[in-house]
């Protein structure tokens, strides 16, 4: 028996990948599975190598994924070519037995040096590149067991039982793969039915279908041939779980913080984000029923943040979410919104940068830009959130901070946490506390920016008080001023709040270390290397290697003194920043803000996650001596 799985399901952008992992995904949360998986694709819409890559565990929620995995299963010829080195020694492929002639070098969609990159492993193996020759080296020299499935004569029975067309028969492709896995793991029926049923529940013809079509190729597995892979009970031990994606998650946060206003230009990896809040809205209001979270997609970015900012002023809690591309676009609005002290949230998911970048891959390249965006200096707040627990509770901290000290606050993720679906604790909601500042109802004379106090009580637009705002320099009232008095006053002012902020924030909640003080090595890193962190520290303790790491939350105010202290406690050599970026930016802000100077880094841009099984070794060279490991594991 294994305490945990990982698996891998490639095919086709659009062949119905999504909801083969949706389905299983279910299916281990309802036996009570920890679960983590990652979403891989191309920018797009059809036809494109995509894949879901899955751990699956039986006594601990996973934060991370590795290779090599345990299942393979294949929809099409290229997942086999593109993972076959994927599967461990032992391990399952399950693929179209009718693709056993197609070669490489015949399917177009492949990567040129991919393809290249093939030609050269199939000529060092001496085997041709036909996926029949392939197979059977796996077979021959890894023990990898090979499950060649007619995939037309599964479809064929389903047309037959259901009166289909083969065009309609052919939907159903993506079952196949789930009852491969429900086969071979010997999974739950109940949990089964439920997970379908779940998936598709306002169709009942589907949920039909697609249990046939499960329960056929599972029977076909194990009849012919008995093969299976034995995965420990649960032993989480828990009632209730939730099994959300990162869009959802930060989503479910915003309307729990009290999320009145959404804008979005749809762009990826955020978009999806805000479809989860427009699905929850509710445009009925009147004087007994404000209705919730109105969500707009505007005619761009630049329109996003500024209708964002304006409802702000309004006195609701308003957010925008975007990519790099979008935030590009609009600095000179969290400008705007700076120097007239909007407590406006930008939700800002890094990905592949820079220009159009990797639109659909992940990456920690925009950090040093969302310290700095937008021309002059006031006061931000920087949030990263490592995981789906944090992106919950900092989703709505955001608004928080916002309201009380007056900023605009860049809410740190990134593609890699948005598109995975976790398997998490429900949140504890007696931990939820909601502050909105200094709102007034003061009527008659009223100075938005009085500058007897750094942050000056503020009464929302719409109240029975007269109030200006410009994005020129302006006095107390709000009126545009050039003085240069007034000038240094207003500036003062404003840039006041970073040391009230600053005093007034915890450190602990602004970096958190996790792990032992008497540790050999520190890990330095943020948002999604969280989980890799964590799980590669765990591996290496079973070498004798203690580890601890340093989870930098917020970076401005930069928690200065606390990082310091915690990085001191360690030799020099032995600090190191693990990020996903070519800089190793956060090290950057450590030296800015603490003068310490990172010399080591492990670091990854490949717009591919970081894997536990590359990030032990990486450690261990930098251990040795190695100054600087670059990851490039992963298609």
């Amino acid at each position: 028996m294994a305490e945990e799985l990982s698996l891998l399901l490639g095919g086709a952008q659009g062949a119905g990948l999504e909801s083969s992992a949706n389905i299983l995904t279910k299916i281990f949360g309802y036996l009570g599975y920890g679960t983590f998986s990652d979403r891989e694709y191309f920018s797009n819409i059809k036809g494109r190598h995509s894949y879901i890559h899955s751990r699956v565990s039986s006594n601990k929620l996973p934060l991370s994924l590795t290779y090599p995995v345990q299942i393979l299963c294949a929809m099409d010829a290229e997942t086999v070519f593109t993972h076959f080195e994927d599967v461990e020694e032992g391990g399952f492929l399950v693929y179209d037995a009718s693709l056993s002639n197609v070669k490489g070098e015949l399917i177009p969609s492949i990567e040129p040096k991919l393809r290249e990159r093939l030609k050269q492993t199939f000529k060092k193996l001496g085997i041709d590149s036909a996926i029949g020759s392939l197979t059977a080296y796996l077979h021959e020299s890894k023990g990898v067991n090979v499950i060649a499935l007619n995939y037309s004569e599964i479809l064929s029975e389903l047309g037959k039982r259901f009166k289909l067309l083969p065009q309609q028969a052919s939907r159903y492709l993506s079952s196949i793969i789930v009852g491969a896995v429900v086969g071979l793991v010997q999974l739950d029926p109940e949990a089964i039915n439920l997970a379908i049923q779940s998936r598709f529940r306002a169709k009942p013809e589907l949920v039909e279908h697609n249990k046939f079509a499960v329960d056929l190729v599972s029977s076909q597995i194990r009849e012919r041939y008995g093969l299976t892979y034995k995965l420990d009970p649960s032993r989480l031990g828990r009632e209730e779980f939730l099994v959300v994606s990162g869009n959802d998650i930060v989503a479910m946060g915003k309307l729990v913080g009290g999320l009145r206003y959404q804008s979005y230009y749809p762009i990826t990896p955020a978009a999806d984000e805000s479809f989860t809040i427009e699905s929850y809205q509710k445009l009925i209001v009147d004087q007994k029923n404000l209705g919730s979270a109105v969500v707009i997609q505007t005619e761009d970015e630049i329109a996003a943040i500024t209708s964002a900012i304006g409802a702000a002023m309004c006195g609701v809690r308003s957010a925008t979410a975007t990519s790099g591309p979008g935030f590009s676009l609009m600095v000179e609005g969290l400008g705007y919104a700076g120097q007239n002290e909007v407590p406006v949230v930008i939700t800002y998911y890094q990905r592949g940068a820079p220009s159009t970048g990797q639109p659909t891959r992940g990456g920690q390249q925009d950090l040093l830009f969302s310290l700095f965006a937008s021309h002059g200096e006031f006061p931000r707040i920087v949030l990263s959130s490592g995981d789906h627990e944090e992106a919950f509770y900092d989703s709505i901290e955001a608004f928080n901070l916002a309201e009380r000290y007056q900023v605009p606050v860049i809410h740190l993720l990134d593609k890699f946490l948005a598109n995975c679906i976790s398997t998490m604790a429900v949140p504890d909601l007696s931990k939820v506390k909601l502050d909105r500042g200094k709102i007034s109802s003061k009527v008659g004379v009223y100075k938005r920016f009085s500058l007897s106090e750094a942050i000056s009580p503020w009464v929302p637009l719409g109240s029975d008080v007269v109030q200006w705002y410009a994005g020129d320099e302006h006095s107390e009232e709000g009126h545009i001023d050039e003085d240069p008095i007034n000038r240094v006053e207003m500036y003062d002012k404003r840039m006041k709040k970073l040391e009230i902020m600053d005093k007034e924030i915890p450190p602990e909640s602004r970096a958190v270390f996790l792990g032992s003080h008497d540790a050999e090595y520190l890990l330095v890193g943020w948002g999604f290397v969280k989980g890799v962190a964590l799980d590669a520290i765990e591996e290496l303790s079973k070498k004798g290697l203690r580890g601890a790491y340093l989870n930098i939350k917020m970076f401005t105010p930069f928690p200065s003194d606390y990082v310091n202290n915690v990085i001191s406690e360690f030799e020099k050599d032995k600090v190191i920043p693990v990020e996903h970026n070519y800089l190793a930016q956060a090290s950057m802000a450590i030296t800015l803000n603490t003068g310490i100077k990172l010399e080591k880094a492990i670091v990854k841009y490949t717009g591919r996650p970081i894997y536990k099984h590359e990030l032990v070794h990486a450690i261990e060279k930098v251990l040795e001596g190695s100054r600087r490991e670059v990851l490039t594991y992963g298609q």
